[in-house]
């Protein structure tokens, strides 16, 4: 027997058919109806602006996850600060500096991780980075955005990499999603590589379009990435809350140490000269 469509679910159908319709025409990853609802263009310098980023320490005593090897500091301009219109996130071997300080738990390496959670997050829209990434062996840097659900333990609250790079394989940008039912714990996540091989050299436009159907990543308008949401069930899609940004370069872990951190690399920056929210008018 022909049975109806509940409405969630005819809903949904005519969203997946629109995004793909979007996909057909090739529509740049940051559409043109898309208005610019927040940035930080980096043209002050000295420490992040506060007013929008935030510092990660949480983990510092115990470790941080994927078996990392960093420090993450706070307000330390050697490890975050704006300078000539970029905002620069070092990591650095300095332990001798570091172990000076109340929080450090051991680490070798110092780097920071700024996020905009407690400050600006976002439902729906497109993300825009402008940046120049590491390539030295050990180094992880990465773009990505995280739930602001603080009650849903991750990764059922979800997880979108707009860039992860790994200096062991230099030029090669993935991007992933994590998901309870697809995640890099169960070697399930959804995710893609793209070659850029300027990409330690050259600024590049990291880029996310994120919709209630469909999550695009791409770098300078070439989609590397397309995943459209397979079912209702949060499972499978935990993208309908807000969420906020993260910048970091993690030293070594589970897989941006697998080849070993060589000392010569580090100092390691990333270079980002803005970073860009845009949502559709009346999202």
């Amino acid at each position: 027997m022909r049975q109806k469509l509940s409405t969630a679910a005819f809903s949904f159908l005519l969203l997946v058919i629109a995004e793909s319709a979007s996909i057909a025409h090739a529509e740049p990853i940051v559409p043109a109806d898309y208005k610019l609802v927040w940035s930080d263009e980096f043209d002050v310098d000295g420490l992040p602006d506060e007013t929008k980023w935030a510092y990660d320490i949480d983990h510092n005593r115990q470790g941080w996850f994927n078996n990392e090897k960093q420090y993450y500091a706070e307000r330390r301009r050697e490890n975050a600060r704006v300078e000539k219109g970029n905002l620069v996130i070092e990591a650095r071997a300095d332990a001798a500096e570091i172990s000076k300080l109340p929080d450090w738990g051991r680490q070798q390496f110092s780097s920071a991780r700024l996020r905009t959670l407690g400050k600006a997050s976002w439902t729906y829209g497109a993300v825009e980075v402008r940046a120049k990434i590491p390539c030295g062996r050990g180094t992880w840097p990465a773009i990505w955005m995280l739930a602001d659900d603080k009650i849903t333990p991750w990764p059922d609250s979800g997880e979108i990499d707009i860039m992860e790079h790994v200096g062991f394989d230099p030029g090669k940008v993935h991007f992933s999603l994590h998901t309870k039912n697809g995640n890099f714990i169960t070697h399930t996540e959804t995710t893609a590589v793209k070659s850029v091989a300027t990409a330690c050299t050259e600024m590049h436009r990291y880029q996310l379009r994120w919709t209630p159907s469909l999550i695009v990543m791409g770098v300078d308008d070439q989609r590397g990435f397309s995943f459209k949401r397979p079912t209702l069930k949060r499972a499978d899609w935990p993208f309908d809350g807000p969420f906020h940004i993260l910048l970091n370069i993690a030293i070594g872990g589970d897989w941006g140490g697998q080849k070993g951190i060589d000392p010569n690399a580090l100092p390691a920056r990333m270079e980002i000269d803005y970073v860009r929210v845009y949502q559709k008018s009346g999202s």
